[in-house]
């Protein structure tokens, strides 16, 4: 650990910084606990001998959206952290350490969350939500700061006897008992972890380094992009390499490129140049916060889908497969839109347009194979990248006009 460790682990202020090489090294985590959610949801949807799913799409993706929630949870706690202090202060690089830790646990614990391994995962959040606002609590001394840590801490504490007592419950009732948990924890960070008596905080006063949160949330996306390549090439590589299986490995590499490209032209590159020219970082910040956990669940389901696409290319497929194929592109295209509201404080036509294509050709999809429903998706997201390509060709790069 570096340096500085007897000081409050305030941010210096100077030239922006980048994240460091462990808040880098913490991403890898997620790599793979992204492939384990996953795992878990094709699990579910998979072929069972009768040529059924089994599957229920209320229970067993809302399970899965729960564990993916809180994952994301601990990802975002960690990195607004790391962008209001100093992320090389030795008590920070513990909090890192500690979040990177958990995170792994969590990863391990999630296929068998709901039934074998969910104490694990319960004890893996607790302590590291726990933990960050305690270790913060005892580093910054006298910092004003410390009451915003104690009300977090005070807020977790809470919310953990509700992850650890569903731990030991059946599946019906952990699931209700995390919920309720995660709710009050997103509601309490919403409106400033508010405790009686100890009042609330507008995020508007937060201090924070615009740069370096907007560069987190990019390096975030990267991840879960990394890990839609994954599973498509785990998929494939299990063979056969017929050329059904083929195709759909390469509509999803096809499909994935254009994901990155329709994110990156423009507002992607300019997220943290937005955050900057904001007048309120810390409301601009938070609101990039929701729009990425959206555009973050499409991709996920986008790559659930290139695996059931790779593994059952031309079966008659079940409606929760085209939820998938064609429901994760949609929800990034709209997540898409709001973020570049976000940045610009205009919409372009093709995302939304794209978005509602997709939604009508829904019923129609259902009576198709896989191959062609993730085709028809990846032709649409090329008009939509087509269109952000036409749309720059001659103009100069638009500067990022925040509306906040």
């Amino acid at each position: 650990m570096t340096g500085g460790d007897g000081a409050a682990p305030l941010r210096r202020t100077g030239p922006a910084q980048r994240a460091t090489f462990l808040e880098l090294f913490f991403d890898l985590v997620y790599v793979f606990a992204l492939t384990r959610i996953s795992f878990r949801a094709f699990e579910d949807l998979a072929l069972e001998p009768g040529g059924t799913t089994g599957w229920s799409p209320v229970t067993g993706g809302v399970k899965t959206l729960l564990l993916l929630l809180a994952l994301w949870a601990v990802w975002q706690g960690t990195a607004w952290t790391t962008s209001r202090y100093d992320p090389h202060h030795g008590w920070l690089q513990f909090v890192v350490i500690t979040a990177l830790v958990g995170s792994m646990v969590m990863g391990v614990a999630i296929p068998r969350a709901f039934t074998s391994t969910g104490l694990a995962f319960a004890v893996a959040y607790v302590v590291t939500q726990v933990s960050r606002p305690g270790l913060l609590l005892l580093a910054l001394g006298s910092h004003e700061y410390r009451r915003l840590k104690l009300r977090m801490l005070i807020t977790f504490g809470a919310t953990g006897v509700l992850w650890l007592t569903g731990a030991f419950l059946s599946p019906t009732p952990r699931g209700l008992l995390w919920a309720l948990a995660l709710v009050v924890e997103y509601l309490a960070a919403r409106f400033g972890w508010p405790v009686p008596g100890l009042g609330r905080s507008r995020a508007s006063r937060w201090d924070v380094a615009g740069e370096h949160l907007a560069e987190r949330y990019q390096q975030f996306f990267l991840v879960a992009l990394g890990e839609t390549i994954l599973v498509g090439g785990l998929a494939y590589s299990t063979g056969p390499f017929d050329p059904a299986r083929t195709s759909a490995f390469a509509v999803a590499l096809v499909t994935t490129v254009l994901l990155w490209r329709i994110y990156v032209q423009r507002a992607g590159q300019v997220l943290a140049e937005a955050v900057v020219r904001s007048r309120h970082p810390s409301d601009t910040g938070r609101s990039a916060a929701d729009t990425h956990l959206a555009m973050v669940v499409g991709l996920v389901g986008t790559a659930i889908g290139y695996e059931l696409t790779i593994e059952h290319p031309l079966t008659s497929p079940e409606a929760a497969w085209v939820v998938l194929v064609v429901g994760g592109p949609v929800l990034f295209l709209l997540a898409r839109a709001r973020f570049e509201y976000e940045v610009f404080g205009r919409v372009s036509p093709s995302r939304w347009l794209a978005a509602v294509l997709l939604v009508v050709l829904f019923p129609l999809l259902l009576h198709v194979v896989p191959l062609v429903s993730a085709t028809v998706a990846a032709l649409v997201l090329g008009g939509v990248a087509t269109a952000d390509a036409r749309r720059a060709r001659g103009h100069p790069p638009e500067p990022a006009t925040p509306p906040l």
